[in-house]
């Protein structure tokens, strides 16, 4: 019961809109969370100076719902709405009487029944475990050898290299063949270049001799 009237007490106490929190404000009857909401957000931004200041920011508050609320229990600045007085606490209710406690008599405790003394246990000596047999360590087994050609992959790979040798000779050959051609023309060349200069040289001298003849006769 007591608990009760605290309860009452406190869910008519007055809520301050300055103060509240938001849970506060929506409790109070016909606020609700939307216009909780409003309040917080105003709030932000200015503490409310009246009444007159909390209707004219707030959202869908008008006079009339200005004096519900303040008549259940909402404050400005710890004032009620043109003096309309917040709902007074209602009274606790009587605590009811309590109930008689019946209390029983408590019977006395059975005596004590005294325990025979245990009978003794024969524990025999258990045998020491057989000493563990240790193996010796097997050697690690020794690398696999190479597998050894057949005599169709030894016939091949002699094969194989007689025939990558012959190749190499064969460039060889050629090689050598390309550069002695080569050499050829270049001497071939030059004796026809030296050929082509002196019979350059013969027409030449041939037609100085007959100018050097007609120059001698003249002078005689």
């Amino acid at each position: 019961a007591v608990l009760m009237a605290l309860f009452a007490v406190a869910a008519f106490a007055a809520v301050d809109v300055n103060k509240a929190t938001q849970a506060e404000l929506d409790a109070v009857k016909g606020i609700g969370p939307g216009i909780a909401g409003k309040i917080m957000d105003e709030r932000k931004k200015a503490s409310f100076k009246d009444w007159a200041d909390f209707i004219e920011r707030v959202k869908g508050v008008g006079e009339g719902n200005a004096a519900k609320f303040s008549a259940e229990g909402l404050t400005v600045n710890g004032a009620t709405f043109k003096g309309v007085a917040a709902a007074p606490a209602k009274p606790a209710a009587p605590a009811a009487p309590a109930a008689p406690v019946k209390v029983e008599a408590t019977k006395p405790a059975p005596p004590a029944t005294t325990v025979p003394a245990a009978v003794p246990i024969k524990v025999e000596a258990t045998k020491p475990a057989p000493p563990a047999v240790t193996t010796a360590a097997t050697p690690a087994a020794a690398p696999a050898k190479p597998a050894a050609m057949t005599a169709e992959e030894k016939k091949a790979a002699a094969k194989k290299a007689k025939e990558e040798k012959k190749a190499a000779e064969a460039a060889k050959d050629a090689e050598a063949k390309k550069a002695k051609e080569e050499k050829k023309a270049a001497a071939k060349k030059a004796k026809e270049d030296k050929a082509a200069a002196a019979a350059a040289a013969a027409k030449a001298d041939k037609a100085v001799k007959p100018a050097a003849a007609a120059a001698s006769a003249v002078k005689k």
